[in-house]
């Protein structure tokens, strides 16, 4: 079996696409188990986040497995499969491993090094365990990033390189002024209270906002935030939750706005921006591409993690909207902060005077000359390592059944050769079989210790796969009793667990 990933993200889809694929914790139940269904693959995970839907699945054909994956992604985002398909990207076997590895590290983000996404990567892992999905490569693939992605946060210095997305927005909104400073006294609206949001507020808080005003459409998430806004000790900011419908009313007394919610269409208009501010709104005679989504889980938001280089997201970015400078008519009155995707705020509102807009495509334009290369390049030295001893772990791994399988049908020759033994010498005593059995055990494991490690030690290497049938076919060992070491192995229960 081997190793397949399909996926697109901000990197390969533009912003239109990736708005309108969305994959809710329902529809990814769906599409893991009808990723098993489907003939070519036995294992299926799924890391789906506002930015990125990619497929994980261990596979017995490789184009079988690319169009079947393509397909049933097509079929649960929403998004046609002819319409997909030329923003989808592939990795197979060592490719596929150092794609995760370095999604897990940050260097696939739109922050470059921004760590949130081993949350979204542990989810996927939970959530593949809980729907049996998930077998031992899978399972060892998604803890080993993990590892991976804690190691490169430990080892370098990519955390200095990456800082959360909210942070990274602030400091746009803040137009390269201290953002401590720039946030000192006001006034800032929160609107959702997912993970995003959650931390949107945690970071307002801690940056000096005077008050905090969180808005939700269930109410009681809302409630929930704001307690442990004001919890939360030495930031003195003042916190109070809203209704969703009181939104254009906290908006005329807001001076930041942070917007984060699983809607489908825009929270927030150009007209309601515009009434807020007491100005009139012409709207576009061109208007921008329509925002048509699929509902997405408030919690993925918390991805906004991953997410690469601008550089690239540029390019892939067929469909853009032109933002016009908001401070250029006059100081700012009003900063928006739009994490959501798809979109939560009309892009129209740019065009307000005092009115500056920050969302993620801006972010993506705007950490593209971050200060980082020297990080990078160290993630990067321990991916390729990671990756490399993962392979050889798992070609290791491969061969560990056959080796099982050897030892028990040795295991089953003593045992019948001292039930033989003892039909022949019936006289024996007790001390005398017993010496008489562990001399022919030690006989048995000495002659088979040697062959054994050196086998592993073959198979570790690349091209080594073909030991494992050696050693079967040398021995004449029963395919059925190793498919049943693997199957064993599979259902132990201690693993998948990290």
């Amino acid at each position: 079996m081997s190793l397949l990933v399909v996926g697109l993200s901000h990197r390969s889809a533009p912003v239109s696409v990736l708005e309108r694929a969305s994959l809710p914790a329902g529809t990814q139940a769906e599409l893991l188990r009808d990723t098993l269904a489907a003939e070519p693959a036995v294992e299926a995970a799924v890391l789906a986040t506002c930015n990125r839907i990619e497929l994980y699945a261990d596979v017995d054909k490789f184009h079988a497995g690319v169009a079947e994956l393509s397909t049933l992604l097509a079929r649960h985002s929403g998004v046609g499969l002819d319409e997909l398909t030329p923003y989808l990207y592939v990795h197979y076997e060592d490719r596929a491993v150092h794609h995760l590895f370095s999604v897990a590290c940050g260097l696939d983000s739109m922050v470059v090094g921004e760590g949130q996404i081993l949350g979204q990567i542990k989810d996927a892992l939970a959530l593949g365990q809980e729907l049996h999905t998930a077998g031992r490569l899978l399972n060892d693939l998604f803890q080993q990033a993990l590892r991976v992605g804690k190691r490169a946060h430990s080892e370098t210095g990519i955390d200095r390189a990456g800082q959360s997305l909210v942070t990274f927005g602030l400091e746009q909104l803040a137009e390269g002024r201290d953002p401590g400073v720039w946030a000192k006294g006001k006034r800032a609206l929160v609107i959702g209270a997912g993970s995003m949001s959650s931390l949107a507020a945690a970071t307002l808080a801690r940056t000096g906002v005077a008050e905090i005003v969180v808005a939700n459409r269930t109410r009681a998430r809302a409630d929930r935030l704001v307690e442990i806004l004001n919890q939360a000790g030495g930031t003195g900011v003042a916190a109070h939750a809203v209704e969703m419908a009181a939104v254009c009313d906290e908006l005329t007394r807001a001076d930041v706005v942070v917007s984060c919610t699983g809607a489908t269409g825009l929270v927030l208009s150009a007209e309601a921006v515009a009434g807020a501010l007491g100005l009139d709104f012409a709207p576009r005679e061109a208007p921008v591409a329509p925002v048509a989504a699929p509902p997405a889980d408030l919690d993925q938001h918390a991805a906004w993690v991953e997410n690469g280089s601008a550089t690239a997201t540029a390019q892939a970015q067929a469909v853009r909207r032109v933002t016009v400078p908001a401070q250029s008519t006059g100081p700012v009155r009003l900063a928006l902060l739009d994490l959501a995707m798809p979109r939560d705020i009309d892009g129209d509102a740019a065009r307000l005077d005092g009115v500056c807009l920050v969302d993620i495509e801006s972010l993506a334009e705007a950490s593209a000359d971050a200060p980082m290369a020297a990080d990078v390049d160290q993630v990067r030295t321990i991916v390729a390592d990671e990756v490399a001893a993962f392979g050889a772990a798992q070609r290791a791994a491969h061969i560990t059944p056959t080796v099982v399988a050897l030892r028990t049908m040795a295991a089953g020759v003593v045992a019948g050769e001292i039930a033989r033994l003892d039909g022949r010498l019936p006289d024996l005593d007790e001390k005398q079989r017993a010496e008489i059995s562990q001399t022919v055990r030690r006989v048995v494991d000495k002659l088979l210790h040697a062959p054994t490690v050196r086998v592993k030690q073959l198979a570790s290497e690349p091209g080594g796969a073909g030991y494992a049938d050696a050693l079967r076919e040398l021995f004449d060992l029963d395919p059925q009793t190793v498919a049943a070491v693997s199957r064993a192995d599979l259902n132990d229960p201690k693993r998948g667990r990290s």
